[in-house]
């Protein structure tokens, strides 16, 4: 199994064990896949949900760049409720899987079709 593949297995274990949803493997991979190289940098890996402006790079990159979502205050309140879900006090938030339910959310799986 390939460092990728064993990433997607973690991804897929938090978003069952910390999120409580089932993911779809597929969106989960191509979502992955999407995120390029950062997923194998300890620090771009993972989203610093304490930190206001890497909030604000999740919502222009991915949000409205990815996404092609308008920008507007339920851009932010998806982005804290994704992070809520999955719980604030999780060192360790992938951004993988941040974005995958942020797909999820506003239910962009086309985006990745």
């Amino acid at each position: 199994m390939g460092k990728r593949d064993e990433l997607i297995a973690k991804y897929a274990d938090d978003l069952k064990n910390k999120c409580g949803m089932e993911p779809d493997m597929d969106l989960l991979t191509k979502v992955t896949i999407g995120c390029g190289p950062s997923i194998y940098n300890a620090d771009a890996s993972t989203v610093a949900a304490s930190q206001e402006g890497e909030l604000e790079t999740v919502k222009t990159n991915f949000l409205m760049k990815k996404l092609g979502l308008s920008d507007g205050p339920e851009l932010m309140d998806a982005i804290n409720s994704v992070i809520d879900t999955y719980g604030r006090s999780e060192r360790n938030k992938y951004r993988a899987v941040v974005y995958y339910m942020l797909t999820k959310h506003f239910r962009k799986e086309s985006v990745y079709g």
